[in-house]
């Protein structure tokens, strides 16, 4: 296992393997769980070699608390990929190697998916996204690159990036790994007290509830109903609620046959901000 810090060694070593080399990139911004391993085992699976970088980067974070707050636990993320892979590279860069010059993001034209949902929240927040995955997908340039689809609409942007881009990978998604009681796995659930965290699976249980009255009730309908599920509770402050079209990521109002819809949602629990979404058809 080589842990690498310069983009520049990071290339020598990746010019050895040779251009044929079946490449696989895996990137985190560390505090690495089990929603996390189940990416890199796959990579790995399917990859004779696979780099994993670990790097929290400053420009996606809107709200500079919040990224104070972002576990490190880097010891720990190298020993949990140990015990999946050996034979693997981790690139764990510093801020002044992805940014030397200045910490600010590129700006992209993304036609629209950054501007709903975490967009309308998060300003910049894409912009960071596809400033980091941009460079490590310029660098590495694999074969394939792996995200979770917890974070679906970033996957949809980083989609749209390679192609506006011209970057030839293939993105692959990667279904959401849940805890037992089903909240969704996230290096922020760390924050949350272990009574709320146990709470928290509220948050899919209105999903799945959603998901069946989707079947049966218009799209307006289901996001009143969840919106007042929400009110019903002091533990949990709602920030969005959407049903979306999976290609534009367009709020809907109304279904159209034969077209693939998801919600999606974010929740304040604890001062902590909690995402997930699920398929609806």
């Amino acid at each position: 296992m080589l842990v690498i810090k310069s983009k520049n060694k990071l290339t020598e070593e990746l010019n050895k393997l040779g251009e044929d080399h079946k490449l696989g990139l895996v990137p985190t911004m560390g505090a690495l769980h089990q929603g996390h391993a189940s990416l890199i085992r796959k990579a790995v699976d399917e990859n004779e070699k696979v780099v994993i970088s670990i790097f929290v980067n400053p420009t996606q974070f809107n709200n500079k608390e919040d990224l104070d707050k972002y576990p490190k636990t880097l010891e720990a993320d190298i020993q949990l990929i140990s015990t999946i892979s050996e034979d693997v590279i981790i690139f764990t860069p510093d801020v002044a190697e992805i940014y030397p010059d200045s910490i600010e993001p590129k700006i992209y034209d993304f036609e629209g998916l950054d501007k709903v949902m975490e967009g309308e929240f998060r300003d910049d927040h894409f912009n960071g996204v596809g400033t980091i995955v941009e460079q490590l997908l310029k660098v590495v340039k694999p074969t394939k690159a792996y995200f979770g689809e917890k974070d679906f609409q970033q996957l949809r942007i980083i989609q749209k990036l390679t192609k506006i881009q011209h970057i030839p990978v293939e993105i692959i998604g990667c279904e959401i790994i849940r805890e037992d009681h089903g909240l969704a796995m996230s290096s922020r659930n760390e924050r949350l007290s272990k009574a709320m965290r146990q709470k928290a699976a509220f948050i899919y249980e209105t999903l799945k509830a959603a998901k069946i009255k989707f079947g049966m009730e218009n799209a307006l309908n289901v996001k009143e109903w969840v919106i007042n599920e929400f009110k019903k509770t002091d533990d949990f402050q709602l920030e969005y609620f959407d049903i979306t079209d999976v290609e534009t990521l367009t709020p809907i109002k109304n279904k159209i046959n034969n077209i693939k819809y998801r919600a999606f949602i974010a929740v304040y629990v604890e001062d902590v901000r909690l995402i997930d979404n699920i398929a609806l058809n």
